[in-house]
């Protein structure tokens, strides 16, 4: 049970859950580990599972026609990652998610996922509680990169999110963020300097 007290506890913040529910809820999850740099989702093929991360960090990101990454999301200890698209439509994904250490993930499959809101409006509750947020954090990213320069963008960032900006690559954070590697450098020398 220890092992997925976190996930569990992770809904707890949304939703009351019995022991019942707890049951019927770990009975869908798979925990498995990932290496470093290992794919969970590639493109053109079908996202099954929402991946929850119990260790480790990954992010998603997509390769532009000219072959430039461009990261879409972060994910480091109790939080959820996926192409999130390709999931709920159960289309093709666009996304690439990739491990950035070697991690412990815990993922529920779409079909079970169905069964047990479907069977338990709890969890039908709590899904649609974990979207809206998501949407409205996406919602305030995109106005952000209209409103905010650069160096705002990276203070927001930082200041809400120090554990990723200090554990991810440079030039992952840059591109999550909208600018280049060298231009973040930049960015963070000049602070460093005011500091």
């Amino acid at each position: 049970m220890k092992e997925y007290s976190s996930i569990l506890n992770n809904i707890k913040r949304y939703i009351n859950l019995n022991q019942e529910d707890e049951a019927q809820f770990i009975e869908i999850i798979q925990t498995c580990r990932v290496r470093k740099k290992q794919m969970i989702v590639q493109p053109g093929f079908t996202c099954k599972h929402q991946t929850y991360v119990n260790k480790g960090a990954l992010r998603s990101f997509f390769l532009s026609q000219e072959g430039v990454e461009h990261t879409i999301q972060f994910a480091i200890e109790d939080w959820f990652i996926s192409d999130f698209n390709s999931y709920i439509n159960q289309e093709p994904a666009s996304l690439f998610v990739e491990a950035l250490e070697d991690s412990v993930i815990q993922q529920i499959a779409f079909d079970d996922v169905e069964r047990l809101c479907d069977s338990n409006p709890k969890f039908e509750r709590f899904f649609r509680k974990v979207a809206q947020k998501s949407f409205a954090y996406s919602q305030n990213r995109i106005l952000s990169k209209l409103d905010k320069s650069a160096e705002e963008r990276y203070l927001e960032f930082s200041d809400q999110y120090p554990l990723i900006v200090n554990r991810v690559p440079q030039y992952m954070l840059a591109s999550y963020l909208g600018m280049s590697a060298e231009f973040l450098s930049k960015i963070r020398k000049r602070l460093s300097e005011v500091s």
